[in-house]
Parts: structure tokens; C-alpha cells; sequence
């Protein structure tokens, strides 16, 4: 791994985006560290770049300029096979929408990506039930999507990600759609996996509630990162576990 335990970096990031006749900038030199085992918010209004810099580190998008690296090694999403082989062993995703396969069981849900990445069945069945009891739910893996609460899914979604034992998982607005309760169980799963699993997370939020348990903030505005938050109380527990 790089130094200081860094999963993803960008370094001096530019990317603009064309709407007919003119040139958009999404991103204008963004440094950013992601770190093992920390959950790092990225919060900003519409259009400041959150959503730029997710398709950046999920390995979807590359930049005009500058660099993405990933455990130190300068990756290139243009080079299309070698990033979806990166993507697919690497990275995880969880979305607000959840993105599970309705005529699916939750375990078979969970099973896909290892189906896709030609994970021989025994080792799959028991990833799968690993990772269903990470999250709480090895009781419902017969059920579907559709059966379970809105919490349950997104915990359904975290196991899909979490079981192909990523080094980042990106989520996106993962608790937008949750009621205020729901949302602090899945921030408090988020934030066992990211600390026992030493998973990296990368979240895209408005949710202040989200932002109050993560371990660092980095606010955008206009394609920049705004000058540093405070340390979070969730940050500062983290450091004196750690310490």
C-alpha cells in the first residue's frame, strides 16, 4: 500500500465537461487522499464537483489532467479492460436508489458480482454468507428486495459491495432516502466495516447526520476544495482509538 495507508488519491485534477457550445468546469487541480479504514465525506451544493470526483476514484470517468492513483499506481480509465478488472476486484459501490436486482433473493443479489468475477461457487456461498452476516441479514437471504424495509436494502447493498472485500467503497447520497433512524443504523454499520474491515469509504452526502459521523469532510464549491472543517467528533474518537 502507499504511504500513510492511502487507497485512492487524485493529484492536481482538472476535468471540464462541454454543453453544446461551452466548456464546463467540474474539477479545477483537486488534491485529494482517501485513506484505509475511514469514512471521508464529500459535502458541496449541486455542481460543485462531488459527483465528478466519485466517477474519478470509482475508475469511470479520467481526468484532463493530472493523476489518479490507486495504492500509488497512476490508473487510466481510458485504458477500458484494465480499469474494469481494477474496478471489479477493488472497488465497491453502494447508490441511494440501492441498484438491487428485484427478481433476485438477497443472497443472490449479494452473489452477483462474485458470479461476474468468476468466483468458483463454494468460496461465493460463503463470502455471500459472510457478508449477509457483517450486516445483519443472514435471515433474510431467501427473501427479495422488494420484502424488506428501505434499511434493509441498503444494508443488502453494503454486502454486495463489501463482498468482494474492496480496498474503497464509494457511496453516493447512501442515506438520502433513509427516515432519521434508519439512516443512524446504516451510519453505524458504515462505520464498523470501514474500521474492522479497513475498508476506505467515499461518500457524496447532504445528509448532516452522515457527515457528523465521519471521520474527515472535505467541502467542494466551483470544482475546489473549500478550506478544512474542523475535525469531526467522529474523527477525533477515531484518532484516540488509534492512538
Amino acid at each position: 500500500m502507499s504511504a500513510a495507508g492511502t487507497v485512492m488519491a487524485l493529484r492536481g485534477v482538472r476535468k471540464t465537461y462541454r454543453l453544446g457550445a461551452h466548456v464546463v468546469p467540474a474539477l479545477q487541480g483537486v488534491d485529494l487522499d482517501v485513506r484505509a479504514g475511514e469514512l471521508l465525506a464529500l459535502t458541496g451544493p449541486s455542481g460543485s464537483g462531488k459527483s465528478t470526483i466519485l466517477n474519478l476514484c470509482g475508475l469511470i470517468d479520467s481526468p484532463d489532467e493530472g493523476q489518479v492513483l490507486l495504492h500509488g499506481q497512476a490508473v487510466d480509465a481510458r485504458q477500458v479492460l484494465a480499469s474494469t478488472l481494477l474496478r471489479r476486484d477493488t472497488i465497491g459501490f453502494v447508490f441511494q436508489s440501492f441498484n438491487l436486482v428485484p427478481v433476485m433473493t438477497v443472497a443472490e443479489n449479494v452473489d452477483y458480482p462474485l458470479f461476474l468475477a468468476g468466483v468458483p461457487a463454494a468460496q461465493r456461498r460463503e463470502r455471500v454468507a459472510e457478508a449477509l452476516a457483517q450486516v445483519g441479514l443472514s435471515e433474510h437471504a431467501a427473501h427479495r428486495p422488494d420484502a424488506l424495509s428501505g434499511g434493509q436494502r441498503q444494508r443488502v447493498a453494503m454486502a454486495r459491495a463489501l463482498v468482494k472485500r474492496p480496498s474503497l467503497v464509494i457511496a453516493d447520497e447512501p442515506t438520502a432516502s433513509l427516515d432519521s433512524h434508519t439512516a443512524e443504523q446504516v451510519l453505524g454499520l458504515m462505520r464498523s466495516l470501514a474500521h474492522e474491515a479497513g475498508a476506505a469509504f467515499l461518500i457524496a452526502t447532504h445528509d448532516e447526520r452522515l457527515t457528523r459521523r465521519c471521520d474527515r469532510v472535505i467541502s467542494l464549491l466551483d470544482g475546489r476544495i473549500v478550506p478544512a472543517t474542523a475535525a469531526t467528533p467522529a474523527a477525533l474518537a477515531h484518532e484516540e482509538v488509534a492512538a
